[in-house]
């Protein structure tokens, strides 16, 4: 699941980025995606979710010990 595009974001990138909760928790369970890795930016699935203000989103993907 971690098929790359031409900037290096996945398709967890781009869900979160994007605002999509229900496709964002879809890769999750598949276990098979890598929520830490990075595009050409410098930047993980996480860091799109905050930027774009999906809150939720960041709930999901933050480790557990940052506790927002």
């Amino acid at each position: 699941m971690d098929a790359r595009d031409q900037d290096g974001r996945t398709p967890l990138s781009w869900a979160a980025g994007n605002g999509h909760e229900d496709i964002v928790k879809l890769l999750l369970d598949t276990g098979n995606v890598d929520v830490d890795i990075r595009d050409q930016y410098g930047r993980i699935p996480l860091s799109w979710a905050a930027t774009n203000g999906h809150e939720s989103i960041v709930r999901l993907l933050q480790p557990p010990e940052m506790g927002l």
